[in-house]
């Protein structure tokens, strides 16, 4: 009996040594970075950045997981709850605050290295901070520009704009006006998710939408400095005829087509469709990068940052901000925004002159990283939930003229805030 007994003790310690995912407790540590890299370029360097790492830290294992942009909040969420979740997670930073309120994402202010802190400004880090807490490291961001057909815009004689002397909202409108006509237009707004594009371009005239009264509670004010920028699109659609209506309901990539027709004088796009311009331009299309107009707060502009997190769950929390701060050294992340034609978020990394340069006009776009600030949306409890049920359909009927601007400021106003109130009680 007592021979028994020994043997049964002893065959439980074997199967626990052989249990646990198949990793001994004394064997190398294997994290998962998910990856949302998608084009051919950045998913080259992401894994070639890990593959570096995987070759000097045989202790600490990277393994490069695949996602998709169009699916990762949902699918986050399905792996927080199931307990599978990557343990570097790649996102934006207007995705973040649920899963930081929901206990989803570890709290780096005490993991990540001075160093990297330090190398990042304030107004970045405040794009992923909740509360009290640091809940990603904003690596890539990106402003909005005018992508403008030089040719076009040099025959007809306007002034055009630079990072120093950007257009006004007013001035933009009316050279739109000047540009149309004989069924072309002065610009086209791709407008199929219009919130995004609205609330970041409106910070460049004082425009905030969301205000957090004492209580700690975020209510949502249409004001006169948000109506500046969709009064300006509005009226270029429907008053003065600028404007495509047609694309309203278009993404960006849908504009290029017209644009390199000749149909579009100017298309608002992010700085990353840089990439996609260079690739399908016809051969000798002539195109250069304008700065967004300027309010009375300049050419400030809110952006949501590509960001990195450590998920809660993860075991290996301190070798996840490890392999973060190898991923994001001044060099990697200059590498990184190179393949998404992205901007980085470092002071070092922008220094870079290949950042610098004429060609493709990175400089336009490194001269605009100064007056980015974190987008107005960035901590609001329930925004996806107002975005998608109140404020796009409500822009996009404004936009295309179906509703006034008092009826706008209604349903932003008062559906909105009940909205946001059950995610405040």
């Amino acid at each position: 009996m007592r021979t028994r007994a020994v043997f049964a003790v002893v065959l439980a310690l074997l199967v626990a040594g052989c249990s646990g995912g198949g990793e001994s407790r004394t064997g190398p540590v294997t994290l998962r970075f998910q990856s949302l890299a998608w084009q051919e370029e950045s998913v080259a360097i992401n894994k070639e950045l890990v593959k570096e790492w995987n070759a000097t830290h045989p202790d600490v294992k990277v393994e490069y997981v695949q996602g998709s942009w169009d699916s990762v909040h949902d699918q986050l969420l399905t792996s927080f709850e199931g307990g599978g979740a990557p343990d570097i997670i790649h996102d934006a930073s207007d995705d973040l605050a649920d899963f930081a309120y929901g206990g989803y994402l570890a709290d780096l202010t005490d993991l990540l290295p001075q160093r990297l802190k330090s190398n990042i400004p304030q107004r970045s880090w405040e794009t992923a901070t909740f509360g009290d807490g640091i809940y990603g490291v904003p690596f890539l961001q990106e402003p909005r520009v005018l992508i403008a057909n030089a040719k076009w815009l040099k025959e007809s004689g306007v002034r055009i704009p630079t990072p120093e002397r950007p257009w006004s909202w007013p001035e933009f409108r009316r050279i739109t006006d000047d540009l149309s006509g004989d069924g072309k237009y002065g610009v086209a707004w791709p407008l199929k998710e219009p919130v995004s594009a609205t609330l970041n371009l409106s910070l460049s005239s004082g425009g905030q939408l969301f205000h957090r009264g004492a209580d700690g509670k975020v209510t949502v004010r249409f004001g006169a400095a948000d109506e500046v920028m969709p009064r300006t699109v509005h009226d270029q659609v429907n008053v003065d005829r600028s404007a495509s209506s047609t694309t309203l309901g278009s993404g960006g990539s849908d504009t290029l087509p017209g644009f390199f027709g000749g149909r579009y004088a100017m298309v608002p796009l992010g700085f990353s469709y840089r990439q996609q311009i260079v690739q399908q331009a016809p051969k000798g299309f002539d195109w250069q990068v304008l700065p967004a107009p300027a309010g009375a707060d300049g050419l400030t502009q809110g952006v949501s940052p590509q960001t990195l997190s450590i998920a809660e769950d993860s075991p290996h929390q301190r070798e996840a901000a490890e392999f973060i701060d190898f991923l994001l050294r001044p060099g990697n992340m200059v590498r990184l925004a190179l393949g998404d034609w992205m901007l980085p978020t470092g002071t070092e990394a922008l220094k870079d002159p290949a950042l610098r340069t004429a060609e493709n006009d990175w400089a336009t776009g490194t001269a605009l990283a100064g007056r980015l600030r974190s987008a107005p949306a960035q901590s609001v409890r329930g925004y996806p939930e107002w975005k998608d049920k109140v404020a796009t359909p409500a822009f996009q009927e404004y936009y295309s003229g179906a509703i006034g601007l008092g009826e706008l400021r209604r349903r932003l106003e008062e559906d909105g805030n009940l909205v946001l109130a059950r995610y405040q009680r």
